[in-house]
């Protein structure tokens, strides 16, 4: 028997199972989450089927390209270690 000289590429199961006015329940590698609006505001207003386009490029890591969202799934058990708030710099104006 021949064997293939070239494997193929490593499949990352990621699919979303639901989606509620609250938020929506994401399967990744086999261990469902919970992702509410609320801790996660950026797809609050997004098209369903942009929530439902999530890819798993590699362990750890979630990709919506339609919305142009990054998550670390760590993100998803513990979000109050991924706060929402960036710290920005005050830009002093030139007009004083």
């Amino acid at each position: 028997m021949k064997k293939s000289s070239v494997r193929g590429k490593p499949i990352l199961v990621v699919e979303i199972l639901n989606i509620s006015p609250s938020g929506f329940w994401i399967l990744v590698e086999d261990v469902e989450y919970f992702a509410p609006f609320s801790e996660f505001p950026w797809f609050s207003q997004a098209k369903i089927g942009e929530i439902f386009e999530v890819e798993h490029p590699h362990p750890g890591h979630l990709y919506w390209p339609k919305l142009d969202i990054d998550l670390s799934v760590d993100s998803l058990t513990k979000p109050e270690n991924f706060p929402l708030v960036a710290k920005v710099k005050k830009i002093k104006s030139k007009n004083k």
